[in-house]
């Protein structure tokens, strides 16, 4: 079982693959998109899980998604068709970082996703490529709440530069020609809600299997993410969605 198919598992009750509640995600959408935006593009799209959303509640929207994950996009056609809005949704396997449209998008999402471009402002550099004159960006990463201990580090897997404080980060958007518009700083209860069905769906799944081949594999795979986040990055790592426009 790879990292993917785990990663699929994992997110069966929480398909918004970060620590944002239902609510939280409408009023970002409605934030982004506004009542003017057209068309719309997610760079690292997964399921697309946001864009199904944004399309079932603005359906004069048009929108397409990028992702390497063919199995997730898989997901994100079949999801799309059983909510009506299939005929308003291109979804296409390919780099996202690498992707071109002959068209610019109204707006553009990348939310979790930045691990893809090397970055928040690599990422950020790939959405202005893509994005129309008077567009909005939204997009979703990682700070720290507080300084990493090493026990945080290690549940993550990530190195202390990897990520800056809330304040260093906004700075840093700022300084790349951005101007945030809205934002929302995920709660401890959006994280405990995320993490607590990221490592449930995993472990039911395997319980649920005994005899698959990867039923071991994912249940290791749950237990490790478990004691990563309540032993190590709980109360650490944070999470910050902007909705940005372009500087003067």
């Amino acid at each position: 079982m790879d990292r993917r198919q785990i990663s699929q598992l994992a997110h069966a009750d929480h398909p918004i693959a970060a620590p944002l509640a239902d609510d939280t995600v409408r009023r970002l959408l409605d934030r982004a998109v506004g009542t003017d935006a057209e068309r719309v593009l997610d760079l690292g799209c997964g399921r697309a899980e946001w864009l199904q959303w944004l399309l079932a509640l603005n359906p004069r929207v048009r929108a397409e998604g990028v992702d390497t994950d063919a199995g997730a996009l898989a997901l994100g056609r079949s999801g799309a068709e059983d909510l009506g809005v299939a005929d308003r949704l291109a979804l296409h396997e390919a780099d996202a970082a690498a992707f071109t449209s002959p068209h610019p998008f109204d707006v553009v999402l990348s939310v979790g996703a930045a691990h893809a471009f090397g970055g928040l402002l690599p990422t950020l550099a790939a959405a202005r490529e893509h994005l129309a004159p008077g567009g909005r960006v939204l997009i979703g990463d990682g700070f720290w709440e507080r300084e990493p201990d090493a026990a945080a580090l290690d549940g993550l897997g990530a190195a202390a530069d990897e990520y800056d404080d809330l304040a260093t980060t906004v700075d840093r958007v700022v300084a790349d020609g951005w101007t945030p518009v809205y934002g929302h700083v995920s709660t401890l209860q959006e994280w405990d809600e995320y993490e607590w069905c990221w490592t449930g769906s995993l472990a039911q799944w395997a319980l649920d299997h005994p005899d698959d081949p990867g039923s071991a594999t994912a249940y290791r795979a749950a237990a490790d993410h478990r004691a990563g986040w309540l032993n190590g990055y709980r109360h650490t790592l944070g999470f910050v969605t902007l909705v940005l426009r372009v500087s003067p």
